[in-house]
């Protein structure tokens, strides 16, 4: 029950930074492009790429690393996750799986949001 208490704190903190912030960006551009999302991608991304990095060097607590990606890093986009695993593919010499993780997650997602609105459309 404490490493679910810890994973929906941080994924609290993180919903709340990601609208902020992603509302705060935006709103500095006069554009349709979604310079808002696109910036907390990126800076979830970043923010993954610290939290991995400082676990394999430090001594940081297996409650801590899920309270920072899970909770934090996931409720600020869940984007970063699936960068970070394909980063681990890649570095693990795992490129036909990394380049069909890339490929399978964009093409289907896509789709899987089409078929979801589509449904609901002509229903």
């Amino acid at each position: 029950m404490r490493i679910l208490l810890l994973i929906g704190t941080g994924s609290f903190i993180g919903g709340v930074l990601r609208y902020s912030l992603s509302q705060f960006i935006q709103t500095k551009f006069l554009s349709a492009f979604p310079f808002g999302t696109f910036g907390v991608n990126i800076i979830g991304c970043f923010a993954i790429g610290l939290v991995f990095g400082l676990s394999e060097r430090t001594n940081m607590s297996p409650e801590l690393r899920l309270f920072l990606a899970t909770g934090i890093c996931g409720g600020f986009t869940t984007f970063s996750a699936f960068s970070n695993e394909t980063f681990s593919l890649m570095r693990d010499g795992q490129l036909l799986y990394a380049s069909a993780y890339i490929t399978s997650s964009i093409l289907f997602g896509v789709f899987a949001t089409f078929l979801g609105y589509s449904i609901l459309k002509f229903i």
